[in-house]
C-alpha cells in the first residue's frame, strides 16, 4: 500500500522509525513524500499519489476508457492553471481553469488504482478541441470508437461541456458531422 509521509507519521511515530523500516527493506521510498510497504507499485498508483489534484488527460484517459489500444508514452495530467510545473520525466501536464477543471471529472478504479479521471463525455470534447494537435490516424481511430458507444454517453452533458470550454461552435460542428 502506498503512504504519504503524514500517513507513515501516524502509523509509524516517528521519522527515526521510518528510516528505520526503509533501511531493513519493510518500507520502501517510491517518490517524494511517498512511501510503499509493498514490493512492487505500479507507476499509475505512484503518480496518482503524488499529484491527487491532478486529472488523467488526453492520451491517458483515452487508454484508460478504452478507446484506444495505444500505450502512451506519458502520463498525461490536467491541474489548475496555478500550479506547480510538474518536473517529472514521466508526466505531460496542461492546464486549466479552475471552474472547468472540476467539469466531468470522475474517480475510476483502473488495475486496482483509484484515479482520478475525465470521464468518456468530457474527452470526446477534449478530442476535437485538440483534434489540431493530434495524429490524424489516432484521432479517426478513437472517433470510430466513440461512434461505436454513442449511445451509451450523456449527449446533455457532452453538449454543456462544449458550450461552457472554449472551441463552442468547432466542437459542435464537429460533433455533428463526425459522431452523430
Amino acid at each position: 500500500m502506498i503512504y504519504t509521509y503524514k500517513e507513515c507519521i501516524e502509523k509509524y511515530k516517528t521519522d527515526y522509525e521510518i528510516r528505520k523500516l526503509i533501511e531493513t527493506g519493510s518500507l520502501k521510498r517510491v517518490g517524494r513524500g511517498i512511501y510503499s510497504d509493498d514490493a512492487y507499485e505500479s507507476d499509475i498508483a505512484i503518480i496518482s499519489r503524488i499529484y491527487p489534484y491532478a486529472v488523467f488527460t488526453m492520451n491517458s484517459a483515452f487508454y484508460y476508457h478504452g478507446l484506444t489500444d495505444t500505450i502512451p508514452r506519458a502520463y498525461y495530467l490536467m491541474t489548475d492553471k496555478d500550479a506547480t510545473k510538474i518536473k517529472d520525466e514521466r508526466v505531460c501536464q496542461s492546464f486549466d481553469n479552475h471552474d472547468s477543471l472540476a467539469m466531468g471529472v470522475e474517480t475510476k478504479n483502473y488495475c486496482g488504482t483509484e484515479i482520478r479521471i475525465f470521464s468518456r463525455e468530457r474527452m470526446l470534447v477534449e478530442l476535437i478541441r485538440n483534434k489540431n494537435k493530434i495524429p490524424f490516424d489516432y484521432y479517426k481511430e478513437i472517433i470510430t470508437n466513440y461512434r461505436k458507444l454513442i449511445y451509451e454517453l450523456d449527449i446533455q452533458k457532452i453538449q454543456e461541456y462544449a458550450i461552457r470550454l472554449p472551441k463552442t461552435k468547432i466542437v459542435l460542428d464537429t460533433l455533428q458531422l463526425e459522431v452523430f
